[in-house]
């Protein structure tokens, strides 16, 4: 069966829960708006899922001119972007990188909702992948991640419970590579772009974390311990690079060009 494009998800605030799309614009940094805004600590530390787990309950969309973030119990914040806040520098990770800082009541709003002080920031600069050579905006260290539908049932099937594919926060999903197919891919044609697999993605707390209540259990990194450490790391997924960037739309076709 030939392979297809099946999920299609961009997460505007870096953290926040994912937006499905059925078409996108794959970009020099990934999904259009993917990751253009963090939330940061009163020191310029990004905030994510690790520690602050309730922000699996935000659900942020933006079309490019407003920033919707909801979560349950509160009334939404209804955002425009500025360009003309004060630039903070900020970390992610190791990185050193900034953003403009989006003023008084966004930063309230997030506050509020995490019981903790925060700005939120929207990427500008330029920012380079830690490998292959691309750029990325807030996102860890890759532009792009890949997961084979396969991966994820063949995970299920060593699970007490299965879990959603939302737990892995991939960006692309694709049907018919089999079980960890991507992780022999290097390079692939997904409708009109082109996309370089450039590193298996290493599995944290995250994917412990019930990416509607916010709640924690011990699955799946116990599971995927057991047959999925590889160069001292639990992995699922694999990162990518763009490299020819163009649209994208569910059903597309996935072509190997080139193999690991």
């Amino acid at each position: 069966m030939p392979a297809t494009l099946t999920e299609l998800n961009v997460y505007p605030l870096k953290g926040g829960g994912g937006t499905p799309l059925t078409s996108a614009e794959l970009t020099a940094t990934g999904l259009r708006h993917d990751r253009e805004f963090m939330l940061a600590t009163p020191e310029g530390r990004f905030m994510s899922q690790r520690d602050h787990a309730g922000m699996a309950r935000i659900r942020p969309s933006y079309d490019g001119e407003v920033l919707t973030a909801r979560a349950p119990g509160v009334p939404p914040l209804v955002h425009r972007p500025t360009g003309d806040g004060e630039v903070l520098d900020v970390t992610v990770h190791r990185d050193d990188c900034q953003g403009v800082d989006q003023g008084d009541t966004a930063a309230a709003w997030f506050s509020a909702l995490l019981g903790t002080d925060c700005r939120l920031v929207r990427f500008t600069g330029r920012r380079e992948t830690s490998r292959g050579d691309g750029e990325v905006m807030f996102a860890d260290a890759y532009p792009l991640l890949v997961i084979s539908a396969e991966s994820l049932a063949d995970l299920n099937g060593r699970l007490d419970e299965p879990l959603p594919m939302n737990r892995f926060r991939p960006t692309l999903v694709v049907e018919g590579l089999g079980a960890y197919g991507e992780d022999s891919v290097r390079l692939m044609r997904i409708g009109e772009t082109v996309i370089e697999l450039v590193r298996s993605c290493g599995r944290c707390v995250v994917t412990t974390t019930d990416q509607e209540t916010g709640e924690r259990g011990r699955e799946p990194l116990r599971t995927l311990a057991s047959y999925r450490t590889i160069d001292h790391g639990i992995r699922f997924g694999q990162n990518g690079v763009p490299r020819t960037p163009g649209k994208l739309t569910l059903g597309d076709p996935v072509d190997v060009l080139e193999s690991k």
